[in-house]
């Protein structure tokens, strides 16, 4: 069996209208050929799980719900166990096409003009190339926000501070699976800053991505509201663990393409 050394990462909970579709889109042989793929079940309590054993990809399944962050945790730390050099995760609800996949793994092994390649490679609904993403009035609220305290505290624009279509290179992801560096509840724009702070390389490209056909989104309704402000104070604790505590170590260099 060829040896790859990417592996895609896929938090499922109840995705069972969604992640069929996912998996066969990534057993194209364009996707198949470079990746393998990981579902962590998060304790879905409908039939998610039966489906990705249906079709012979590598599973991973709570007994327990334990959160977004979490199951991301348990494919950061498979990838380290199992020796990949690259981690790209998606979610199991069909909205990010898998045409991103290719560019993300190309832009995670291409080298800057220092001869270095990217930690983190954000897949931006947001940049000028992107496609066209709708989004609600609170949510554009909650996004403008977490631009602006990411670029007041770091001098970085990020255009897309929740996106959850990522690439890793092997030092991200061994970083974040280590005790208390990553958040085990909600990994968005909290993270992107502490990375950011801490030296590692993050770069953006721009997405294809398509509205939720099946299922509710985690930032339903007034959620994202909610969650601005939960945020926000993760992200003040993060900028005074690092830059006055300096109780965190650095990973490279700080770029930000």
């Amino acid at each position: 069996m060829d040896t790859k050394d990417l592996l895609i990462i896929i938090p499922a909970y109840n995705e069972e209208k969604n992640i069929l579709k996912v998996l066969h889109q990534l057993e194209q042989p364009e996707i198949a050929e470079i990746a393998d793929v990981l579902v962590i079940d998060d304790a879905s309590a409908d039939f998610t799980g039966r489906i990705v054993k249906s079709q012979n990809h590598k599973l991973v399944t709570h007994l327990f719900n334990m959160g977004y962050g979490s199951a991301l945790r348990v494919g950061y730390k498979y990838a380290v166990q199992n020796d990949y050099q690259y981690v790209i995760q998606m979610d199991g609800d069909g909205q990010h096409d898998i045409c991103n996949i290719p560019a993300i793994y190309h832009k995670l092994r291409e080298k800057a003009e220092d001869k270095k390649c990217p930690d983190i490679v954000l897949a931006s609904r947001f940049m000028e190339e992107s496609t066209c993403f709708p989004v609600s009035i609170s949510k554009k609220i909650a996004y403008q926000f977490f631009r602006c305290l990411i670029y007041l505290m770091t001098g970085k624009w990020i255009y897309d501070p929740t996106t959850g279509l990522q690439g890793l290179s092997r030092n991200a992801f061994s970083y974040y699976s280590k005790y208390n560096h990553f958040d085990d509840r909600y990994p968005d724009a909290n993270i992107i800053l502490q990375m950011i702070l801490l030296g590692f390389r993050v770069t953006q490209i721009p997405a294809v991505m398509h509205t939720r056909t099946e299922g509710q989104s985690m930032h339903s309704g007034l959620k994202p509201i909610w969650y601005m402000f939960r945020m926000f104070f993760s992200m003040i604790t993060i900028l005074f663990r690092i830059k006055v505590l300096k109780l965190d170590s650095k990973g490279g260099e700080g770029h930000v393409g």
